[in-house]
């Protein structure tokens, strides 16, 4: 419990330390959208495209434990946009967001570090097998999702079109494309790329969070709170549960391999999940709700996730 609340407590912190920041004066509130489009266009993209440049899919690349984990991250974003449709009424474009949030986990700033922790750094070999391709997958799924969800009435046709162009004009996966191209191609990368992207990429965490904190003030949880819930709910417990079923008593993965998996499963709801509101102007205050409550609630999930896996 103790190495949880040292892994999550920091994420809390700086989303907190930019909510008190705006709300204060120190920082001015005209800033965040700046700050955001920064992350979104720059930092984001950067990120992404050296993880996909640098990771080796020869080595890592099992289907029995990657399409498990995918499986059950469909099956909660689309629980997550029916709850949000037709539960909560939301309109097509934010129950896609909604969906969003339920099935995007934050695989990078509290899973590796949790992962590492837990099982020792041989489980990351299978982390990264996951989160090579977590950004590149679901957000293009997402993105034609809400293309999809957003046409209004447009021909197939050209809701299609405009889907291709916002996947292809996306930095984020621009940034993911590249690292890709570059990995496959076994171009060696520049030394100024390598050591301009790499300071690049050390701002999305800071920023990332700073921003969201920052947001938060033109929000109240109070406003959305039960379907925030809902949407959390099934991050926290359904994503989790299903990866188990699949891996375990369906595929007879040896649990020393499902139980990474099944951990990254129970992550909270990734930032990237309001990068992706942010981006379609789409449930943001959703997303960030999700996002301040599952990282809360993890406290306690992860800790009761690592205690029926098993420790060591």
């Amino acid at each position: 419990m103790l190495f949880v609340l040292s892994v999550v407590a920091p994420v809390f912190v700086l989303v907190a330390l930019g909510y008190g920041a705006v709300r204060l004066g120190l920082y001015p509130k005209s800033g965040v959208g700046g700050l955001l489009a920064f992350v979104n266009n720059f930092a984001a993209p950067c990120l992404l495209f050296r993880a996909v440049y640098s990771v080796d899919f020869t080595t890592t690349f099992q289907p029995a434990t990657i399409a498990p984990y995918y499986v059950s991250a469909f099956v909660c974003g689309g629980l997550g946009i029916a709850a949000a449709r037709l539960w909560f009424a939301r309109r097509p474009g934010e129950s896609v967001s909604s969906g969003f949030s339920a099935l995007f986990s934050n695989t990078v700033l509290v899973g590796i570090p949790v992962v590492e922790r837990a099982y020792g750094q041989s489980a990351l070999i299978t982390a990264f097998a996951i989160i090579a391709i977590h950004a590149a997958i679901l957000f293009t799924v997402g993105m034609i999702t809400m293309e999809v969800a957003r046409r209004d009435g447009a021909p197939w046709p050209q809701t299609m079109s405009r889907a291709a162009r916002a996947i292809g004009t996306n930095p984020i996966l621009i940034g993911v494309f590249l690292g890709l191209i570059g990995n496959l191609s076994g171009i060696e990368m520049p030394e100024l790329v390598d050591a301009t992207t790499a300071l690049i990429a050390l701002a999305v965490v800071p920023a990332a969070l700073f921003g969201l904190g920052g947001t938060l003030t033109e929000y109240r949880i109070a406003e959305n709170w039960s379907e925030a819930l809902v949407i959390s709910s099934i991050k926290l417990a359904v994503h989790p549960t299903i990866t188990w079923i699949l891996m375990v008593p369906v595929l007879n993965v040896p649990i020393e391999i499902a139980r990474v998996a099944v951990l990254l499963a129970a992550m909270p709801a990734g930032i990237n999940s309001y990068v992706f509101a942010t981006y379609y102007d789409r449930g943001t205050a959703m997303a960030a709700n999700t996002v301040l409550m599952t990282t809360v609630a993890s406290f306690l999930t992860i800790s009761a996730w690592l205690w029926f896996l098993g420790l060591g």
